[in-house]
């Protein structure tokens, strides 16, 4: 099989979007010609008095109609064709819907008097479309056989070694006989085929090579990126060991086991310990995010939500009950919603905001908690009437040790890396998240806070 991908464009998921793309295009372009060419006949007949031998309007009917039913087989087989390199590919595809087309256009151009007829100019049509999608040795090859058929059968009507047909009306004096024209037109004809394959190669290779190379600036990116976040998490890890033997050694003076303490000194201490704590939260949450940062691919299972909501807020439960917190879980999904994904990460995702829901809201405050379908998506809804966000605060809320503007950093402990971690385990599930302020719950003092996660559902 012919070799047709570039080497750089062979795991370019882009560049099989972009082929695939043209190949639809070109699908429906057949159409609308099917449709132009039945016109053309319509009208040639009752507005412009062409008149066509019975032949000739016996074939333009069986090419119109071939054009048609190829093109249906095209639209069906192309929904079966793979992107996979080795085998036969978008690219194949385009290659064979270009021959097609090129074999109805000649076979149309023969039978409306060859160059007498002024579709063979949409061969240029074609080379330009071609030069956008195949390979230039490809499209040259195919531009230099069209002109060898194209000139065979110029000069097989001229020498009369092949029946002429002319559409009657369209010239007053034939020309395909007079030499000086045949060869005028013949020697334009190739000079336009060659220069504009020439130019819009030359344009499709510039593309493609500024692609290649932004392709290319994208790997190394991702491969300093990788490198960065494994730096991050040595470095971050080394500083995790003296911190928690420093956490440890606190604890054992906190114990008591060296003996009794001042009340001023453990005060002191639990202070320290507790900034330990933060310490080593921090760090841990650092270590999560580089570790999702490196991951292509996360886990895929069946989920069932309701479960990992369920789990959390069981977990939670003495918070809840220490702020006398109403919280309510409502389901309204369809039965058997599940959507696939880390089952880790995502009850990691779902603990975060809903620890954060609870931290952001006083004493007796609301949270509530609602699953349901959208079409095809899961959406989880969780809204507070809490502290709320600033509106100039949401557009930065998920960026990396982002904290509000209006918490008390004095009362409300984080990192403002929470938001940011669940962000990343959302989109790497293929779903998204989005924070709004105020809820529904909001009054003067409480504005509150709704999240919005959107995860696509599967079928079990």
């Amino acid at each position: 099989m012919i070799y047709l991908v570039p080497n750089w464009a062979r795991h370019y998921d882009a560049f099989w979007l972009a082929i695939r793309k043209r190949n639809l295009w070109l699908i429906k372009l057949r159409y609308g010609a099917v449709v132009m060419l039945f016109a053309l006949l319509v009208s040639g007949i009752y507005l412009l008095n062409f008149s066509f031998t019975r032949f000739q309007f016996a074939s333009l009917i069986i090419i119109n109609f071939s054009i048609l039913v190829y093109n249906l087989l095209l639209h069906w087989v192309r929904q079966f064709i793979k992107c996979e390199p080795d085998k036969f590919n978008p690219l194949h595809f385009s290659l064979l819907q270009m021959l097609l087309d090129l074999s109805a256009l000649m076979l149309l151009v023969y039978v409306t008097g060859t160059i007498e007829t002024p579709l063979y100019m949409l061969f240029v049509f074609h080379m330009i479309i071609g030069s956008l999608i195949l390979p230039q040795k490809v499209i040259y090859s195919m531009a230099v056989l069209t002109i060898i058929v194209f000139s065979f059968l110029v000069y097989g009507e001229y020498l009369g070694l092949i029946p002429h047909h002319n559409v009657g009306g369209l010239l007053k004096t034939p020309i395909y006989n007079d030499i000086n024209h045949v060869l005028a037109f013949n020697i334009v004809f190739i000079f336009v085929m060659m220069m504009s394959v020439f130019i819009a190669n030359k344009i499709a290779h510039q593309l493609y090579t500024i692609e290649q190379e932004l392709v290319e600036s994208l790997n190394k990116l991702n491969a300093a990126e990788k490198e960065k976040q494994k730096y991050i998490m040595g470095v971050v890890h080394e500083i995790k060991t003296p911190i928690s033997a420093l956490h440890s050694y606190l604890d054992i003076i906190l114990q008591k086991y060296l003996g009794p303490l001042d009340e001023k000194v453990e005060d002191k201490l639990r202070r320290a310990i507790t900034r330990s704590d933060e310490a080593i939260q921090l760090i841990n949450n650092v270590l999560k995010i580089s570790k999702i940062r490196l991951t292509e691919d996360v886990a895929k299972e069946p989920v069932d939500i309701k479960e990992l909501v369920c789990s959390v807020i069981k977990k939670q439960q003495v918070n809840v009950n220490a702020k006398r917190i109403r919280l309510t879980l409502k389901d309204n999904r369809a039965p058997s919603s599940f959507i696939a994904g880390d089952k880790l990460l995502l009850e990691l995702a779902i603990s975060n905001l809903i620890v954060n829901a609870i931290k952001y809201v006083d004493t007796e405050g609301k949270v509530a908690i609602l699953l349901e379908n959208n079409l095809n998506n899961l959406v989880i809804k969780i809204a507070v009437n809490g502290i709320g966000i600033p509106e100039e605060d949401l557009k930065n809320i998920f960026k990396d040790f982002y904290r509000a503007s209006n918490v008390k950093k004095d009362v409300h402990e984080g990192t403002g890396l929470g938001l940011s971690f669940v962000k990343q385990i959302i989109e790497k599930h293929g779903g998204s998240i989005k924070v709004e302020s105020p809820s529904e719950f909001k009054d003067v003092t409480h504005p509150g806070t709704i999240v919005r996660i959107t995860l696509p559902l599967i079928s079990v």
